[in-house]
């Protein structure tokens, strides 16, 4: 049976609920726009990642096993589980054998069928992904949790570290080419940077999982264009070619579906006080068909001259009514241009 939507986007999250979380809802802000979502997580994850996504019918959670490694507790598939920080490095190193067969098999058995992914959308953590849809041809796009401003002066200062000058912790830093609207101290950097060693296996992992992300495809940032226009370009000067997409902030989007929720209520409650059952007139054109704004005006007409109630579903960013006609269907029907779950709707 062929699938309804024909784009399809693969995501994996770093099994961390501060890394997943947003890309939970950024699968649930694409599937909205008609996009088939495939979230790779562990068994381990999977059923509350499930529950999450449980009313998207288009996001499809995909398990494999999480490997068994000497110096991990057994049954840990997520970083809340881990007992002590001690056990974040080997964690984060055990995920690299998901690279080979488990995720390679996958993405190839996308490959194959008749819904191929146009990318990977994978959590900065998991930069060996990055060698795999290399080898596969497919996109490799890295999350980032943080604003771009924080991740601009993270990678200043891990590139150019040894070569930042300050009598003591508590003098400014200056670091060119960064717009820093505040002052800031080699005491507020992550200890991360402040400590930079070559042979520290911290600091090595970093280093590997910043050169891999570095060569991806694009990065996707948890902020908005609005907020840090000026920065994105300082950077996206660390990366070979990628370009930083903001699409955030992500958490707003369970906000977003409260508001909808609201006013879905309150479509219902107008359902409710039509006086005759069985009387209003649902009209909707899906999300595929392009109506022109001519048609749109005619249909606007044909409502107008039924005399009947009616909820109209209008996607058109350019249509409004003709002139006039806003006085006469007052009272006689609702015109929504935002999302609504239409088989609420027919089973009242």
């Amino acid at each position: 049976m062929a699938l309804p939507f024909e784009t399809h986007i693969v995501i994996f999250p770093f099994m961390a609920q501060g890394h997943t979380l947003p890309l939970l809802d950024l699968s649930k802000a694409l599937s909205r726009h008609q996009i088939r979502v495939s979230i790779i997580t562990t068994p381990g994850n999977a059923k509350s990642i499930s529950n999450y996504i449980a009313s998207y019918p288009h996001v499809y959670v995909i398990e494999i096993p999480f490997p068994t490694v000497d110096g991990l507790p057994k049954g840990c598939e997520n970083t809340s589980q881990l007992p002590s920080v001690e056990f974040h490095l080997p964690f984060i190193n055990a995920t690299k054998q998901l690279r080979k067969p488990p995720f390679q098999n996958i993405i190839q058995t996308m490959l194959d069928s008749q819904t191929p992914p146009i990318c990977v959308i994978s959590d900065f953590f998991l930069g060996w992904t990055l060698a795999v849809c290399r080898a596969l041809d497919v996109p490799r796009l890295v999350f980032h949790g943080m604003d771009v401003l924080s991740m601009a002066i993270c990678k200043y200062t891990w590139v150019h570290q040894p070569h930042l000058k300050a009598k003591s912790v508590s003098d400014p830093l200056h670091l060119p080419g960064v717009k820093l609207p505040f002052t800031l101290t080699s005491a507020e950097l992550p200890e991360t940077v402040n400590k930079q060693n070559q042979d520290d296996l911290l600091s090595k992992l970093i280093e590997e999982v910043g050169e891999a992300n570095a060569n991806s495809w694009g990065v996707v940032v948890n902020s908005f264009e609005e907020l840090e226009k000026s920065h994105i370009l300082c950077f996206e000067s660390f990366y070979s070619e990628a370009k930083a997409w903001c699409l955030g902030p992500l958490f707003l989007y369970e906000e977003m579906e409260d508001l909808e929720k609201r006013n879905f209520s309150m479509l219902m409650q107008w359902l409710v006080e039509q006086i005759t059952p069985d009387s209003v007139i649902y009209v909707s054109f899906g999300t595929q068909a392009d109506v022109s704004d001519t048609q749109l005006d005619e249909v606007a007409f044909g409502l107008k001259e039924s005399g009947f109630p009616f909820v109209w579903l209008v996607r058109s960013k350019t249509w409004t009514l003709p002139g006039g006609m806003e006085e006469k269907i007052k009272g006689k029907g609702l015109i929504i241009r935002e999302w609504v779950d239409q088989r609420r709707i027919l089973c009242q």
